[in-house]
């Protein structure tokens, strides 16, 4: 598969995924139609319109292609139709998340490397790429975004994004540059959810303890 149309698969199947994530979320709160799907499209396309105009990619591709629309939409209603065996999974949101902001990392990623971006701008919107959206699904959903708390979430990204620009620079070629962040953020994602493992957390004391 050409590079190109290998990106062009990842960046839509990163938006059918996230789309199901803020689908799933949405339908937990009982929203209507129109905000299940609206939900659906913002955390499917919000983390790649943020990023396009930090890149100054004018219009957003999010915006511009009627497929990221499209994917978004069928994402929603593929959720609708299916909620039971959605539901029946032990973390929908969190399993449907982490594999579109894996997808969403190494796209993201791969875009700022194509447009000639140096390796820490393609990291960072590679990040953002990744979870962007959810931090807009959380926000509309008025709870505090998982990228803020202890979970690892972020950190993952991160990783995914790290390993496509290592990738990059040693000319590991299509592939090399694809699989390993997919894999790496996914799997970070998906083991700290099966094992509990979380970034360290500061909280306040507890009253009365000592100083």
């Amino acid at each position: 598969m050409p590079e190109h149309a290998l990106f062009e698969f990842l960046d839509l199947a990163g938006i059918f995924v996230f789309a199901i994530s803020g689908a799933a979320a949405a339908r937990e709160r009982d929203l209507d139609l129109f905000g299940i799907v609206a939900l659906a499209f913002v955390t499917a396309c919000g983390g790649g319109i943020v990023r396009d105009l930090c890149l100054g990619a004018l219009p957003p591709v999010g915006l511009a292609d009627w497929r990221y629309l499209a994917c978004a939409t069928l994402g929603a209603l593929a959720t609708l139709g299916a909620y039971g065996w959605v539901r029946r999974l032990r973390y929908p949101v969190l399993l449907f998340d982490a594999v579109g902001m894996a997808m969403f990392a190494v796209a993201g990623t791969q875009k700022a490397l194509g447009l000639g971006r140096n390796a820490e701008t393609a990291v960072l919107l590679g990040m953002m790429t990744a979870v962007g959206g959810g931090i807009l699904r959380d926000m509309l959903l008025s709870r505090v975004a998982v990228v803020l708390e202890r979970e690892i979430y972020a950190s993952a990204a991160l990783l995914g994004s790290l390993l496509v620009v290592v990738g990059d620079h040693f000319h590991w070629g299509p592939a090399g540059t694809t699989w390993p962040g997919l894999l790496a953020c996914f799997g970070l994602r998906y083991l700290s959810l099966r094992y509990g493992w979380n970034m360290p957390r500061f909280g306040r004391r507890e009253a009365g303890s000592g100083a």
